[in-house]
């Protein structure tokens, strides 16, 4: 097949649109339009191929398409035969006749048409256009000659028919116009794929707010949802396709952080929330913000102060209709029906008397007081607060205040040295001889304003008075005198020399003897009734830190504390035989077996063993009653027994892993508890009735089953210190003292937390005791006071404690800021031993 060019596609569609004319009844029209349609896009394909280098780079058309071609002509509406000697013609003439030869065509079918126009009217119409039109349409395809030849009525009426019934996507105008504007835009260049064909290649262009590019394109399709829809999703929405637009990445606050401190355009930008993304601010946004900020218009062209222009008013603008003509509505002359009912309301209060019309006002009194305090007529209402008067000035704010009023040279420098918001007074005072000399208050206005401040904007409460009685707040406990007996007097004073400091002070189980240890080293016995001294060692190695005498009335067991040592003793020459046979017995009865050894830990080694040591006194200490030593790590400051009299535990916070040890004086054996201490441990205790083995830090108390080698309740004591425990003789109830003057009472069988806080000392407490048989307890302070307190336990558990105050003991002096060191009741009696750091020791009787 021949290959299709230009040249032939031009020769074919000239010569399948050219007919003779022949005189026909108006339906040669439409098919010669069509003509011209073939025509017309035959003419602008091969204008198309010539743009792209079709014609001269000989590309062959495949066969199928010719055939296709050739169909489609087949299915056409056949035209009438072409006589030889015009086709002759017009392959001589050439392609610049066919659109002129073929408008004649049109012209002369169209003149015997009876289509009803009217001449006049299509030259009115399509006079000028359609020479323009001709001119700029088909210009392609007519020769010079033609473009300006002057058309006829007939062949305006043609070109009008054609331009109007021919589909818009055919149109010859469109597609010229498509061409012609893809000439002039790029430059045709050679293409490097394509031997001798061309390519166009454009300028780039550069896609800004005036482009029309896909830039500008929100590339966040989901739309105007609100976004926290989203918040818990990986995703913030859909596209129009359907598909999740997932979240983009965002920094964590400290990239924000980095953002803000190195990027200047961070703090000049802000946070779409449909885009996801951060969006600098133009400069007019921000000038939009900054007027903001200073409370302007947000519109830099407004003018707040332009003349008035009175619209409907003014001079040449007055309105002689009225802005709304609407008729009048039908409750402005139809009576209320709600009107009416509120008048009936008021008719019917009328009627009960609630209301009394025309009442007579009251006679005001002609003589009133004027000082009286309900000056004002008429009542105010009910919300109305008056406020607060000012305070009545001082004598301090006088002209002339006295001479204590007035600050020294060094109070007016701390004055000054202190803040504003620290200082007592806000001025210095100053004395003036007259009143003519004050100058000028330079904080008037301050204060005044500060005044108004508060007038304005603190809220305004009232405060309701309680009408209750102040008795009835006080609990009702029943009065001391119907408590006693208990210690009110000091009834035997025990002097030491040099007024020694007196630590530590015991009582014996039968209530004869009184034990003391002082600074001196030495261990007293003093006669409980006269205060004479009976008995004393002098253990020479410090300070008597503790003692207690045993609680086992059978023997006569004194055990003192010294700095490494722990030395029992006994005044064997002041007790009857058979206690003082028993008390030798048990204390010497290990010497003579093989069992003389020391154990430390529970059957497992522990560092440092060699260092406790149960050692025999010599012959002239053992007649003078030191019946033995137990040498230990630390300096051991307090004691406590065993309710048997054969254990006792000592506690020395300087000896690390063995500050607390058991000890058994009948087998002369030593125990350490504990393999790691929780804290700093203060005080130790037994349970009187129990396996159980108290352990005071310094903030809690830990009760241990020693039975089962376990934890069976921590007690919060609520306090920084604890100084002193003591547990009742029933086991159920426990008392605290710590430095911070506060007194602790625990109910074990309630909770882990104190039941009563007691806080009536002004220093730090030294020691607290319960009575071993009566319902007391006592606490000393270094405030050199004795509180004696009434405690009943009653037997029902639904029942709390009754603690009833009755007496403070004063008599100890303090010394160096301390006060009353310790306390031991005296068995069986109301009386109270006490011994303070003015070196005496008290018995307190009833």
């Amino acid at each position: 097949m021949a290959p299709r060019n230009a040249t032939a596609s031009s020769s074919r569609a000239a010569s399948s649109s050219i007919s003779r004319p022949v005189k026909s009844n108006g339906n040669a029209g439409p098919s010669t339009i069509r003509n011209k349609k073939r025509a017309v896009q035959e003419v602008s394909e091969d204008e198309d191929d010539e743009d792209f280098g079709a014609a001269g780079s000989g590309i062959d058309m495949s066969d199928d398409e010719d055939a296709e071609e050739e169909e489609d002509e087949e299915d056409e509406e056949e035209f009438p035969e072409f006589d030889s000697e015009i086709e002759d013609d017009n392959e001589k003439d050439g392609d610049g006749d066919d659109e002129t030869e073929e408008e004649e065509e049109l012209d002369d079918e169209e003149s015997g048409s009876e289509s009803g126009y009217n001449s006049s009217d299509i030259e009115a119409m399509y006079g000028e256009v359609d020479e323009d039109d001709d001119q700029e349409d088909y210009s392609p395809i007519t020769s010079p000659s033609s473009s300006h030849k002057e058309l006829s009525t007939d062949e305006k009426l043609s070109k009008m028919i054609a331009k109007n019934s021919i589909k818009p996507d055919d149109s010859l105008g469109t597609d010229a116009k498509i061409s012609r504007a893809k000439e002039g835009v790029g430059r045709l260049v050679p293409s490097k794929l394509v031997e001798g064909g061309y390519k166009r290649e454009y300028d780039d262009y550069e896609a800004g707010y005036g482009s029309e590019s896909s830039t500008e394109d929100n590339p966040n399709t989901v739309g105007n949802i609100p976004m926290e829809w989203y918040d818990d999703l990986p995703h913030i929405g859909y596209d129009v396709n359907g598909r999740k637009i997932f979240r983009p990445a965002q920094g964590d606050e400290l990239d924000k952080f980095l953002s803000n401190t190195e990027d200047p355009a961070a703090w000049t930008s802000a946070e779409d929330r449909l885009l996801q993304q951060s969006v600098q601010l133009t400069d007019k946004e921000l000038d939009i913000i900054r007027r903001l900020e200073r409370a302007e218009n947000p519109d830099a062209d407004y003018d707040p102060y332009q003349p008035t222009i009175e619209w409907f008013t003014g001079e040449g603008n007055e309105r002689v209709m009225p802005l709304s003509a609407a008729p009048e509505p039908k409750r402005r002359f139809v009576p209320s029906k709600w009107e009416h009912k509120k008048i009936m309301k008021i008719v019917k209060a009328i009627r009960e008397g609630r209301i009394t019309p025309n009442k007579p006002s009251a006679a005001k009194p002609t003589v009133y007081a004027i000082w009286s305090e309900s000056d004002q007529s008429n009542l105010q209402h009910a919300m109305y607060m008056p406020a607060p008067q000012l305070p009545p000035p001082k004598t301090i704010e006088s002209y002339n205040p006295p001479e204590e009023y007035l600050l020294t040279e060094e109070e007016k420098k701390e004055w000054e040295e202190t803040d504003k918001e620290d200082r007592k007074i806000d001025f210095l005072p100053a004395k003036y001889d007259s009143l003519r000399l004050v100058p000028g208050y330079k904080n008037l206005v301050q204060e005044r304003f500060e005044r108004c401040l508060d007038l304005y904007l603190a809220p305004r409460t009232r405060k309701v008075k309680l009408n209750i009685d102040p008795e009835s707040l006080i609990p009702k406990l029943p009065a001391p005198k119907e408590l006693k007996p208990f210690p009110i007097s000091t009834s035997v004073a025990y002097r030491h020399p040099e007024s020694s400091i007196v630590r530590s002070v015991s009582t014996s189980p039968d209530g004869l003897w009184v034990a003391t240890g002082s600074e001196d080293g030495i261990v007293r016995v003093w006669d409980l009734g006269n205060g004479r001294e009976v008995w004393k060692w002098d253990l020479k190695n410090g300070a008597i830190q503790h003692l207690s005498f045993s609680p086992y009335k059978d023997e006569c067991l004194l055990i003192a504390l010294v700095s490494g040592k722990i030395a029992v003793l006994s005044p064997v020459a002041l007790v009857s035989p058979s206690v003082a046979a028993n008390t030798l017995t048990h204390a010497n009865t290990a010497f003579a077996s093989s069992a003389a050894t020391t154990k430390i830990g529970a059957g497992k080694d522990i560092k440092g063993v060699e260092s406790i040591k149960w050692v025999r006194p010599n012959e002239n200490e053992r007649e003078r009653g030191v019946l033995v030593y137990v040498e230990v790590p630390g300096t051991p400051k307090q004691v406590s027994w065993h309710r048997k009299g054969d254990y006792f535990a000592t506690v020395a916070s300087d000896a690390s892993n063995k500050s607390v040890l058991i000890h058994q004086l009948s087998k002369h054996s030593t125990q350490s508890p504990f393999k790691k201490l929780p804290g700093q441990v203060q005080k130790v205790i037994f349970h009187p009735s129990k396996p159980h083995f108290f352990v005071a830090t310094q903030r809690y108390i830990r009760q241990y089953d020693l039975s089962s080698q376990t934890l069976v309740r921590t007690l919060q004591s609520g306090v920084k210190w604890i100084s002193s425990v003591d547990l009742h003789p029933r086991g159920d109830n426990l008392i605290i003292g710590s430095y911070d003057k506060k007194l602790a009472w625990f109910d074990l069988d309630l909770s882990n937390k104190p039941y009563k806080t007691l806080r009536y000392h002004t220093k730090a407490l030294r020691s607290v005791v319960y009575h071993p048989t009566l319902p007391l307890f006592a606490s000393a302070s270094d405030d050199g006071t004795i509180h004696i307190f009434h405690c009943t336990i009653y037997q029902d558990l639904m029942q709390n404690p009754l603690i009833v105050p009755l007496k403070i003991l004063r008599g100890h002096k303090i010394t160096d800021g301390i006060g009353v060191l310790d306390l031991s009741w005296v068995s069986g009696k109301p009386w109270l031993v006490s011994s303070g750091a003015d070196g005496e020791v008290r018995l307190w009787c009833s």
